[in-house]
């Protein structure tokens, strides 16, 4: 039955070769299995929503698939049928029975072209943290859902699913260092007082465990300061450098070139 209706279109469309099929419209012909596509290798747009299609073992070769439109059918899982498809844009499997969240992220994972991606009336869209684990996943997304993918939607996704680096950008965007991620007990406590320069040096040298901080911003000014890297700068005085020739007629020796160094945090 599939093959007769993929005849038909065909030869409705006027195409004469298979190497001519570029797009290719099977929807809602109550389909429950496709032969293989594998001869339209060109295949570019292929639609196939609204049939009753359970399983994805015919597009084996359309690696030049750009639009996929496989809504409102039975599918269950998409696992080895859809990660060789790196080319698609807009990829539809709304209205499905994907359970998976899981799987099917890991399937797509391989699209970096992916653009729009419709996933819900899917019993994986109930799960928590679907919409930013899809978003972390494939950031190539900009519309999901119907909903466009925001910045901040970005952000938190990032934030959730990688709290070590969020750290260190926080710790560095705050010109201060930590040893922990966000919510952790801090090491540092807070002690009255006031410290000479002398113990403030003796502090910035040791552990970040056993270091206090200080309640005064001076303090704490200072301490930053001894807590930078050391840079250090050579110069040289080009003008007492001898030409060649004065070295050739100069009858005492040359002395060395001074060198003055400096260093600063």
């Amino acid at each position: 039955m599939a093959a007769k209706i993929i005849e038909e279109q065909t030869h409705k469309c006027g195409y004469r070769t298979d190497c001519d099929v570029s797009d290719l419209y099977l929807g809602r012909r109550g389909l429950k299995e496709v032969t293989d596509l594998s001869r339209f290798r060109l295949l570019k747009y292929l639609w196939l929503n609204h049939n009753k299609i359970s399983k994805l073992n015919f597009l084996g070769n359309n690696f030049r698939l750009t639009e996929l439109y496989l809504n409102s059918n039975e599918l269950y899982d998409i696992t080895g049928s859809l990660k060789h498809l790196t080319s698609l844009h807009i990829l539809m499997l709304h209205d499905n029975h994907l359970t998976n969240l899981q799987a099917t992220v890991k399937e797509l994972k391989g699209m970096t072209t992916l653009r729009v991606l419709h996933l819900f009336h899917n019993p994986l869209e109930q799960d928590a943290g679907y919409r930013h684990s899809v978003i972390h996943h494939l950031p190539s997304v900009q519309l999901l859902d119907r909903e466009h993918v925001t910045q901040k939607e970005k952000e938190e996704a990032f934030k959730l699913y990688n709290p070590h680096r969020t750290a260190v950008i926080q710790s560095l965007g705050f010109g201060r260092r930590i040893d922990s991620v966000p919510g952790s007990r801090p090491a540092v406590q807070i002690s009255a007082g006031h410290r000479s320069s002398k113990s403030l040096r003796n502090c910035a040298n040791t552990s970040n465990s056993n270091r206090k901080d200080l309640i005064t911003l001076e303090d704490k000014v200072l301490l930053r300061g001894y807590q930078r890297s050391i840079m250090q700068f050579t110069l040289l005085d080009w003008n007492k450098i001898p030409v060649s020739r004065l070295k050739r007629t100069e009858e005492k020796s040359m002395e060395a070139p001074q060198l003055l160094t400096l260093q600063f945090r």
